[in-house]
């Protein structure tokens, strides 16, 4: 690495600064997120033991959590640990790493959104065709949907971060400004042309982002009308039960991507550090909300999680 003309060429080192304007009392806010992610990695893991241990949760809804559950752990193991660092004065990092924690990042991200979107789907089939729902869900199709939601995360923003190692050569500086490697804080550092990746960048967010949203809505749309449309009291409340809890995680997951979209995109005038709370929550949120909603929407879930934690004394 070496300078020219006042630029970075080919920068191998970065080192990022945290929440920038809070740097002061950025360890303090470090806490409440340690809270966060402790509570997001003791509560996806027990979903996962509950519907591994429990067989009448080898469903594919539930196993649709699973996949959820998975999927928050990994994405809130990327982001923290690395923050961590920041705050005991651990700020370096690679520039290979640092791309490294992004493609990790933004894939785990395109993945839940895949997840949310099959389970969208698969709660429409449960409630329009309950007796054909195991048997379209079947195993086989649930894992060929877990490989494809994967496979087109991980190919479209790998294809990203290879064009921001091969086309951007030139940085003004190594220094970025957030608490960890964000596609954009990235693409503020380069002084080279950046217009094809930010193309790119737009174009993986409106084809799995925006390709998601439109399918979930429309099939949350139908949901709404078949719940109410349903003859029996019980059934009904029990699938509007379901309807409420996918929904929660529906405004939890995406809500927080509009904000800071719109955030980062047009509000120029706000300082810097709402744009990476706004990030680093919309990161952590999701993997600490999802247990506990499913923990109390979801009977099943409730009623065995109780059986764990006050079982009853033998008489």
């Amino acid at each position: 690495m070496f300078k020219l003309n006042g630029t970075v060429f080919r920068a191998s080192l970065l080192t990022l600064i945290g929440i920038t304007g809070l740097e002061s009392v950025q360890f303090w806010i470090g806490i409440h997120f340690c809270i966060v992610y402790v509570f997001a990695l003791f509560g996806n893991p027990l979903l996962l033991v509950i519907i591994k241990s429990e067989c009448s949760l080898h469903e594919p809804m539930y196993l649709f959590l699973a996949m959820l559950g998975a999927t928050d752990i990994a994405l809130s193991k990327c982001i923290l640990p690395k923050m961590l660092g920041i705050w005991f004065h651990l700020a370096e990092v690679y520039f290979e790493v640092c791309l490294l924690q992004m493609w990790f990042i933004h894939t785990f991200q395109c993945i839940e959104s895949g997840i949310l979107l099959t389970m969208a789907l698969g709660c429409y089939v449960a409630i329009w065709d309950p007796l054909r729902h195991a048997t379209i869900f079947t195993h086989q199709l649930l894992t060929q949907i877990g490989v494809g939601v994967t496979l087109r995360a991980a190919l479209l923003v790998a294809t990203c971060i290879i064009l921001i190692k091969c086309w951007l050569k030139f940085y003004w500086t190594t220094v970025v400004s957030h608490s960890y490697c964000e596609h954009m804080a990235i693409m503020k550092l380069a002084a080279d042309d950046v217009w094809i990746n930010k193309i790119f960048g737009w174009f993986v967010a409106f084809s799995v982002l925006g390709f998601d949203i439109i399918f979930f809505t429309h099939s949350y749309i139908q949901i709404f009308i078949a719940v109410f449309n349903l003859p029996q009291k019980e059934t009904r409340l029990k699938a509007f039960d379901t309807y409420i809890a996918h929904s929660c995680i529906f405004l939890e997951f995406y809500l927080l991507v509009f904000f800071s979209f719109f955030i980062h995109r047009f509000g120029f005038q706000n300082p810097s550090y709402i744009h990476i709370l706004l990030l680093i929550l919309y990161l952590l949120l999701p993997p600490f909300l999802n247990p506990l909603v499913y923990r109390v929407k979801t009977k099943q879930i409730r009623d065995r999680v109780s059986k764990l934690f006050h079982s009853k004394n033998p008489s």
